[in-house]
């Protein structure tokens, strides 16, 4: 069995833990905010501290991991958030509570660029898209199996404290395994045949395209490492950041506000309210999927360019499909329909994102990646904040989806736009 799939399926476990430990304080908003006196918008700010810690390291996180490797760097990130979510049971007050998961949004940070990392060591080209994939649907499957788990292990462990105690300890277990077993090359893994090793080594090359005449023959060279100064002189990582903005900004509404929504708009138990709100999550998973897989056919066709623009394209097209639908829905059931609508094709955005942080990064992979999801994770930022504030001052929720599906479809327009067949130094040598 290639060892290389270990590395996968490690990956998924880190994104289901990541997004349990993130998506726990959804489920345990009302706890939470009854037991410690917290208003709608004071744990909309509680949320929204995770997003812009979240958010800041992206970079820093992705340029550590290029230089220092994802094995240090993954283990150090794991212990670092799994304390600070065992650390949200402990403190009281409600600044104390936004600093405290502002810097477990800084831990965060690190895992998808160090995993970025780790993939273009370790996979070959073809490969990159459904790994992706089956990476971040750890994630959805982690922050649905939160929703209604969550409710549950407050009843059994005793409360929301225990809860995040719990989730904590998990991770330190995890980060220990990682360091164990990762390396950060297939060349250095004890376990690896040298067969498996020339595979990837031959294969994690770029290659020309058979159908893109703007392929450069010469995408195999070696290149300096990249500074945030020339990310932000990239046509081409621009566009990435801000086409990620609208993609976050639809998916985090699912993970902050869609379970409180749910149960305070229709008069939900939490019980009842987290079944439903665990819907579009699994959604998210087949959505992943498909478009992983779509990524890796269309480039083993030699369409690369259409191999990333085709998933992204549909997939923004569905998440303003349902995020404009979800504003005249009158029962919970046809409310979580239109919105697993919109997280299915919000989940085919990241396969083909991902992998053309990949393709355009290159060596400087992890930092390119933290770019993106740096500005990325703005988006979710704004999700936090604007549901509670927009609805205070509107008096409806209405304009927060609407605003969510104009940012869909601006992002459609821009990945038309999106050379991924152009790495960085290629746009600064032009």
């Amino acid at each position: 069995m290639p060892i290389r799939l270990f590395l996968i399926f490690g990956a998924f476990l880190i994104s289901v833990l990541m997004w349990v430990d993130r998506a726990c304080i959804s489920a345990a908003k009302d706890d939470m905010a009854s037991d410690l006196g917290f208003s709608d918008q004071q744990m909309g700010w509680v949320m929204a501290a995770f997003s812009l810690g979240y958010a800041l390291f992206q970079v820093p996180s992705g340029k550590l991991a290029d230089r220092f490797g994802p094995r240090i760097v993954m283990t150090v990130v794991c212990l670092f958030w799994s304390l600070f979510t065992a650390l949200t049971g402990v403190v009281r007050g409600v600044y104390a509570m936004i600093g405290l998961r502002f810097l477990f949004g800084l831990g965060e940070a690190g895992g998808y660029p160090t995993l970025a990392r780790a993939f273009t060591n370790w996979l070959p080209m073809n490969e990159r898209g459904i790994t992706n994939s089956i990476s971040f649907s750890g994630g959805r499957l982690g922050a649905a199996l939160a929703m209604p788990g969550v409710v549950w292990l407050i009843g059994a462990l005793g409360g929301w404290q225990q809860t995040f105690w719990f989730f904590g300890a998990i991770g330190i277990g995890f980060a220990v395994l990682w360091f164990g077993l990762f390396r950060d090359r297939p060349e250095d893994h004890f376990a690896v045949s040298e067969a498996e090793r020339d595979h990837i080594i031959q294969a994690r090359r770029p290659r020309p395209s058979a159908s893109d005449s703007s392929s450069n023959p010469d995408a195999s060279a070696v290149e300096a490492p990249i500074t945030f100064a020339d990310m932000l002189r990239s046509p081409n990582l621009l566009m990435l950041m801000v086409q990620y903005v609208a993609h976050n900004f639809t998916f985090f509404f699912t993970v902050t506000w869609f379970f409180p929504y749910l149960k305070d708009s229709y008069q939900l138990t939490s019980e009842q309210a987290g079944w439903y709100a665990m819907s579009p999550l699994l959604c998210g998973v087949l959505g992943n999927w498909l478009a992983g897989f779509t990524v890796d056919r269309l480039y083993s066709q030699g369409r690369w360019r259409l191999s990333r623009r085709l998933p992204a394209a549909i997939g923004f097209l569905l998440g303003a499909i349902g995020m404009s639908l979800c504003v005249n829905m009158t029962t919970p059931f046809w409310a979580v329909v239109c919105m697993c609508i919109a997280i299915f094709g919000s989940d085919m955005i990241l396969s083909p994102s991902w992998s053309t942080c990949m393709d355009i990064g290159r060596g400087s992979a992890g930092a390119v990646s933290g770019a993106m999801n740096m500005v990325g994770n703005l988006g979710a930022f704004f999700t936090a904040l604007s549901f509670p504030y927009l609805k205070d001052m509107l008096g409806s929720h209405q304009p927060f989806f609407y605003v969510a599906a104009g940012l869909n479809l601006l992002a459609i327009f821009l990945w038309f736009r999106i050379q991924p067949d152009r790495s960085i130094a290629e746009e600064l040598q032009a």
